[in-house]
């Protein structure tokens, strides 16, 4: 049963001061190919094979089937690629309004702009009184693979009522057959990637002490040029230094490169694809796309749309391994984001879920001071040869993340290039106006500061790794109301987790011990 929704309009529109007009929402109109997410539509092909991927024998044989030909045709044209499940932007007047979607799993991967995902579903998810599944601490049992069991205050089928689930989107390794108990088929799925070159960055400094092979490794750099040198499957939090997003979508690894954990069970297939992956040799030059293909600064949509669909050294669909496991994210996933082009997710995002642009504008978190140098520097037009060097090593080494990759950053700029690219514009302005209005009106000094200008514990974020991770300190003068709405904006995952455990599973009121009167001998 989903909550009452707020009729009036909430405290970060009101402080928005941007007069644009709002982005239509519609369901798919008969025009479309795809199915909607609609009350009245039917299931989509990806709820379907949800359904059917976990269901009784003869249902797992005729997926079988289905995957058999999906994964000819994904060979042979790349369909997986133009379908879409979840309710697409209409270039035309709207068929049809489509409610808010309520349901939603979030896969956050580490070190990709998850953080400031995440704080856009803690913050929607509180206004709007939604249930969260939430883990008993702050993940589900990660590095090891998402369990049911870890969600707090689930119970099995037959294990008692309980009121349902809306959102799931704390750190995982993701396990599609126990996320579907606990949460509906028909529900959102949705991720973000970024490029492992970055990624790695990140990562290394901020994993440092976790990860063996970083922890050896007395640079980046070193350790990109002789990789395996530091690095063994399976060894202590090694999972973080080499294609850490293949790992966070729980995929299978090949046999040369999996560790001692576990991995999930794909449906068999009885022609299953020969392994192959990309090789790591001397020359990191010749491993990686050249990075101009994707990153070279683009006047317009269109242009880079054109530059994303050649083939141009983009063959990484050679390997049948790593193109099975695309199409079967592609099966899962109605819609992955991209860190490099956040706003322009988030525009997507809100269209996809039939949201209003004030739900997906909000500040970014966790981020690490200095931290987006590296995505200015991959994406720049002349990049140095050391820093191009070391981001094709870091590509070559995380192969299977560069082909994920790859993969959702087509899949992006297919769905742009279906939105419109004027109305995506007008959007993305719109969007960053009013994230500027609510910094200047919410955060002293109008940004992320360092953290130790913050003193109070509720806003501080967690301090982890060797650089500093930036947070926000509030303004002072602001109305009750405001106050309230900057807190959700400003507050860290961590005691924002804490803020709806608390409201969810309040403590027990200790009632006062009362003691019979004592009669008088």
């Amino acid at each position: 049963m989903t909550p009452d929704r707020e009729t009036a309009p909430s405290a970060a529109a009101q402080l928005s001061q941007t007069a644009s007009a709002s982005i239509p929402r519609s369901c798919p109109g008969p025009s479309h190919t795809t199915s909607s997410l609609c009350p009245m539509g039917i299931l989509s092909l990806k709820r379907a094979m949800r359904l059917w991927l976990w269901g009784p024998r003869s249902l797992r044989v005729a997926l079988g089937v289905f995957m058999t030909i999906g994964f000819a045709l994904q060979l042979w044209g790349d369909p997986f690629q133009r379908r879409q499940s979840g309710p697409q932007a209409s270039l035309g007047p709207p068929a049809r309004s489509c409610p808010p979607h309520q349901r939603l799993v979030f896969l956050k991967t580490h070190k990709s702009g998850s953080s400031s995902v995440l704080s856009l579903l803690h913050r929607y998810g509180d206004r709007h009184g939604l249930r969260f599944a939430l883990p008993v601490r702050y993940q589900f049992g990660y590095p090891k693979l998402f369990q049911a069991s870890r969600v707090k205050g689930y119970r099995p089928q037959g294990g008692g009522t309980q009121p349902p689930f809306h959102i799931l989107c704390h750190h995982m390794r993701f396990n599609l057959k126990e996320v579907l108990r606990v949460m509906p088929s028909d529900s959102f799925f949705f991720s973000i990637v970024r490029d492992p070159a970055a990624l790695a960055r990140s990562a290394f400094s901020y994993y440092k002490s976790t990860s063996s092979a970083f922890r050896k490794a007395p640079s980046l750099a070193a350790f990109l040029v002789n990789p395996r040198a530091f690095y063994r499957p399976g060894a202590h939090g090694d999972h973080y230094a080499r294609n850490l997003l293949w790992f966070d979508f729980g995929l299978p690894f090949p046999p040369d490169m999996r560790t001692k954990r576990g991995n999930p069970h794909f449906p068999k297939d009885p022609t299953p694809p020969r392994l192959h992956v990309l090789p790591l040799d001397a020359d990191p030059q010749a491993q990686a796309p050249d990075p101009s293909a994707l990153y070279h600064p683009a006047p317009t949509v269109a242009k880079l749309w054109s530059q994303m669909s050649s083939p141009a050294s983009l063959d990484l669909g050679s390997s049948s391994f790593i193109q099975w496991g695309l199409a079967w994210l592609d099966s899962i996933f109605d819609l992955v984001l991209v860190a490099e082009y956040f706003d322009e997710s988030l525009v997507l995002l809100a269209d996809a879920l039939c949201w209003g642009l004030d739900d997906v504008v909000g500040f970014m978190h966790n981020a690490q001071a200095g931290g987006e140098r590296g995505i200015r520097a991959i994406r720049s037009a002349g990049l140095p040869e050391e820093d191009g060097q070391l981001t094709a090593r870091a590509r070559a080494w995380n192969n299977l993340d560069w082909a994920l990759y790859v993969h959702f950053n087509r899949s992006l700029w297919a769905r742009i290039e279906q939105y419109g690219q004027s109305r995506l514009e007008s959007a993305v302005a719109e969007l960053r106006a009013r994230r500027e209005t609510l910094a200047k009106h919410c955060l002293a000094g109008g940004q992320a500061l360092d953290p130790k200008y913050i003193t109070d514990h509720r806003l501080r974020p967690f301090q982890f790794g060797s650089t500093k991770v930036m947070g926000y300190l509030l303004r002072s003068g602001l109305s009750l109301q405001d106050q309230e709405e900057c807190e959700r904006l400003a507050t860290p995952e961590l005691q924002y987790k804490d803020k709806l455990d608390a409201k969810q599973f309040p403590p027990p009121v200790s009632l006062p011990l009362k003691f019979p009167r004592l009669l008088s001998p």
